[in-house]
């Protein structure tokens, strides 16, 4: 191989663990990948920008902007209050949640479903008295498993779509040319998550269970009408310093002040909120002035208009993971105060202030009513939602935003439009429209996910030009011994395994021009393969941090590592089977 070749593979393959294994995000890693190739002449400015004038990747922007229209305005909420009902049997609820999941992943990206069905079904399990774990972990995989019937699925699918076209473009495919393969596929799969994955799912204890009780992790005072508190602000009283505790709220009058500041005046019978340490009672016992509370209800269970309790699941990206609450500041950050911390299911015990986040941890904060649209779309936080939280109404453009999406896929299917064409009229027409303000297209668009994409792009270009990928392809094809079958086997396991410890846009990017030139080299079709990327990239079910719709319900759930490799392994096998069964006698080689 070239120096350039040599290079190109090292940076490929220093890039993998990387975003595996470090707290740098995946698109600052490839980022960083392209900028040292660029700086060493692998690659060409052209080819390191190549990415961000992909048809693909402005297609699953524009399909983003749609996804938002439909969230925004309640088209998702209307599908889950219409469908859900009360099922009498825990496999009717699986099968009135993951039925229309797979559906609506089939159009639509599949982590805003996924982030408006789990309030949902929380409150939903709750009211069925069938534990949230037995559902959640479904909710997820189904929504994978319906990404793969049609190009709209996943941005994947758009993403590798566009490299074929680019590469043979008149190996163009259809919407639905999928579905061959990805029907079958989400169907088996389906039937394997109602009637085998029950019984594989141990129990858990979820966030439900670990938050219910207000009284284990809070402890009310008041201040003493005649006490030398009163008129003092919480800084002078000595309360904003505590060891063990946390002030969260303060009662008053009837109404309440959340996410205290340092410099609130303090009044007679105000009843104080902390958070933390039932061992920090005896702290506040010793500070003059205050007493504990006679009120029977706790002021966490009453509803105020001024607070809301809120779950938010931390993100691998999240700035805090690895860092105490009070060293890194969170209340000022985010204007919440941390109630409590659950991990695996149970709550985190201790002093509050000194828990190191995780990612998947669920954290019960109190809140001002703008922090939920304030940090819904934050890369720190997987799902915000809001603690009890009802549906928000119908809204009477829902049937419009479902209209343009509908139009669009009409459009595409028929061949009127391409489907980049299809999508961006689609999004003109939901914001003229007023579907979606300009606002929450721009919260709606994941730019974490299209830098990533456009940045795997020119990696893969620099295995192509240097010929890193042909040395790699006739590597393969000693191990395949010539044999397609075998080769495409090969491609389908190399890309499932990338899938799963990176993001399954970058597995899928980098490995395409390996994978075509191996079928250049043996003389195929590639079309087999490009398929196989395609169903190999979202098959992401052994790990949690596999795919963003595992993680988001990992917390929620609490579940444990194990859990993911027990139910989702069987289902990998599963699809692998019907995938690499069905996909050759569709596309032959």
């Amino acid at each position: 191989m070239s120096l350039d070749a040599w290079i190109s593979l090292t940076v490929v393959l220093a890039v993998f663990p990387l975003m595996a294994f470090s707290r740098l995000g995946p698109d600052i890693v490839l980022l960083g990948a392209v900028i040292l190739l660029l700086t060493l002449g692998v690659i060409d400015p052209a080819q390191a920008l190549g990415g961000f004038s992909s048809t693909g990747l402005f297609t699953v922007a524009f399909m983003y902007v749609l996804v938002a229209s439909i969230r925004e305005t309640g088209g998702i909420d209307l599908i889950i209050r219409f469908v859900l009902g009360r099922p009498r049997s825990e496999s009717g609820a699986l099968a009135r949640l993951i039925l229309p999941v797979a559906s609506l992943s089939g159009f639509l990206n599949n982590t805003p479903v996924v982030a408006t069905y789990i309030p949902a079904v929380l409150s939903w399990s709750r009211r069925l008295k069938l534990p949230a774990h037995r559902l959640l972990m479904p909710l997820s995989f189904a929504s994978i498993l319906g990404g793969t019937i049609t190009l709209f699925g996943t941005s994947t699918n758009l993403v590798v779509h566009g490299l074929l076209v680019e590469r043979y473009p008149d190996l163009a495919m259809g919407l639905f040319d999928l579905a061959w393969v990805g029907l079958p596929v989400a169907l088996l799969g389906l039937l394997y998550l109602i009637v085998v994955a029950p019984h594989l799912l141990p129990s858990r204890r979820g966030t439900a269970s670990a938050f219910e009780n207000p009284r284990e992790f809070t402890i009310e005072m008041e201040v003493d009408p005649a006490g030398p508190l009163v008129d003092r602000t919480v800084e002078e009283a000595g309360l904003r310093h505590l060891r063990e505790l946390f002030l969260v709220e303060i009662e008053r009058d009837g109404n309440v002040v959340s996410v205290v500041g340092p410099g609130e005046r303090l009044k007679g019978g105000d009843r104080l909120v902390f958070a933390g340490t039932s061992d920090g009672a005896v702290e506040l016992q010793q500070i003059r002035g205050l007493v504990p509370s006679r009120h029977g209800e706790s002021s966490l269970e009453k509803e105020y208009k001024e607070r809301r309790l809120v779950e938010a699941v931390v993100s691998d990206q999240c700035q805090f993971v690895g860092k105490s609450i009070r060293d890194g500041h969170f209340r000022t950050l985010y204007g919440a105060a941390v109630l409590a911390v659950c991990r695996g299911g149970e709550r985190v015990a201790g002093n509050l202030g000194q828990v190191r986040l995780q990612p998947a941890d669920v954290l019960l904060l109190e809140a001002r009513p703008p922090f939920i649209e304030r940090h819904r779309q934050s890369r720190d936080f997987l799902l915000i939602s809001q603690v009890n939280g009802q549906a928000r109404p119908k809204h009477e453009k829902a049937w419009l935003a479902w209209s343009i999406l509908a139009g669009v896929v009409a459009l595409a299917t028929t061949g009127v439009m391409s489907m980049m064409n299809a999508a961006m009229l689609g999004a003109v027409l939901v914001l003229v429209t007023g579907c979606c303000s300009v606002g929450a297209a721009k919260r709606g668009l994941d730019t974490q996910v299209l830098l990533t994409i456009a940045a795997s792009f020119g990696l893969g270009a620099a295995l192509e030009s240097s010929g890193a990928a042909a040395t790699l392809a006739g590597l393969a094809l000693g191990l395949a011994d010539g044999n397609p079958w075998l080769l495409l086997i090969g491609s389908y396991l190399l890309v499932a395994m990338l899938t799963e410890l990176v993001t399954n846009n970058a597995a899928a990017v980098i490995t395409f021009p390996v994978v075509m030139a191996s079928a250049e080299s043996l003389g195929v079709s590639p079309m087999p393969f490009v398929v196989a990327v395609m169903f190999a990239a979202s098959a992401s079910f052994i790990t949690p941090i596999g795919y963003q719709t595992n993680l988001m319900v990992h917390g929620p759930g609490g579940y444990r590592f194990g859990d993911f490799l027990r139910v989702g392994g069987l289902l990998n096998v599963l699809t692998a089977v019907v995938a690499l069964t069905l996909i050759p006698l569709v596309w032959g080689f």
